[in-house]
């Protein structure tokens, strides 16, 4: 037979049972979590960012590190520079000896033998163009023939052709000359030996062949971020960005930037309109003025390692948890809305004026 409520009189424990004071207060707490979590999700602001991973570069291309090549084909006999030693502009790096010993000296040779033939072809024409004067004053009293007159006019124009390509020869001789003085490769400008090709000593080296690296010691830096193409539509030149550089200490909250430590502030410069081989697109940051100055080239050098992200609107921590789940794009600014929204009515509009006109095409005269 069921027990009805009347009868628990009849149990005393069990009318006198109550729920453990363990299970109340954890119910009180998980109902107090769920509203706050409520309240924060409602309430409380979350900057949305745009992220991406990048390198520190220079700025100016002056800045970055240069190739030293060889100017002429040869052999290297000596090393001026080590790995690691601080160089100048013009001081040398190597010296390039042609493989041909005595190149030099028949260049030389070649050269005073053109030279003594440009004087004697100049001698020459001098003496044929006085011919033509003779032979022009002749020719009006009648004393010669027009055939002596056009000859000697012909020697002339030989004259002046022998002495155009005598020139040529020895401008040819000059810039040979001009190649084989460069055989002492030089630091095109101030830094630090990088790295000696050692592999090319006592070898055979053609024009071009990198002989070594030549690193600036100071640069005027920027950082490349490399962003997704679903994010890269917002970004504009300007924006803020927040920085964390490889190596230097940092906590970042990415939805709350002024509860970050060690991160340091950038804007965007410019923003590249294709994007490079692995789909991502570059983004160059550039300090932003009157803020807390970068780490010192000591410690982030050319090339280490960023993290940026990039600041975009501000929502709430509901809608970017939503956002997220539902893997949505980040929030258009007010100028893009306005921009799309704009570009939809002048559509609609153009739709409707071109309806108009089909229907008043179709009316009956």
């Amino acid at each position: 037979m069921p027990y009805r409520l009347e009868h628990i009189e009849h149990f005393p424990t069990l009318a006198k049972m109550k729920a453990p004071r363990v299970v109340v207060i954890t119910a009180w707490m998980v109902l107090l979590a769920i509203t706050a979590a409520a309240l924060v999700m409602a309430f409380v602001p979350w900057v949305q960012t745009a992220n991406g991973d990048g390198l520190v570069v220079a700025l100016n291309p002056d800045d970055r590190a240069a190739d030293v090549s060889s100017l002429v084909s040869g052999r290297i006999t000596e090393w001026y520079v080590k790995d690691g030693e601080q160089v100048k502009a013009g001081q040398p790096i190597a010296r390039v000896v042609d493989l041909d010993p005595d190149y030099l000296t028949r260049l030389a040779a070649e050269r005073a033998q053109i030279e003594a033939e440009i004087a004697a072809v100049t001698q020459s024409r001098a003496t044929a163009q006085l011919d033509v004067n003779r032979a022009s004053a002749l020719f009006r009293e009648g004393l010669v023939a027009r055939r002596d007159y056009e000859l000697a006019q012909i020697k002339v124009a030989e004259g002046g052709a022998k002495l155009a390509e005598s020139r040529a020869k020895l401008q040819r001789i000059d810039v040979q000359l001009a190649r084989q003085s460069s055989q002492v490769v030089r630091a095109p400008r101030d830094g630090r030996i990088q790295t000696v090709n050692a592999a090319l000593s006592g070898g055979v080296v053609s024009p071009g062949s990198v002989l070594a690296t030549v690193a600036p010691e100071t640069a005027e830096r920027a950082v490349a971020l490399y962003i997704d193409g679903r994010d890269i539509a917002l970004v504009r030149p300007g924006q803020h960005v927040r920085l964390e550089f490889e190596g230097w200490p940092a906590i970042q909250f990415s939805g709350w930037p002024s509860v970050a430590q060690g991160i340091f502030d950038g804007r965007v410069r410019a923003v590249d309109p294709t994007s490079g081989s692995g789909g991502l697109f570059r983004v160059l940051v550039e300090p932003t003025p009157g803020k807390r100055p970068w780490p010192d080239l000591r410690f982030t050098k050319l090339g280490a390692k960023v993290r940026g992200w990039i600041q975009m609107e501000t929502v709430k921590v509901g809608y970017e948890l939503w956002r997220q789940l539902n893997d949505f794009p980040l929030e258009f600014d007010k100028d893009i809305k306005a921009s799309i929204s704009g570009k939809g009515a002048k559509e609609d509009g153009a739709s409707k004026d071109d309806d108009a006109t089909v229907r008043k095409a179709g009316k009956p005269k």
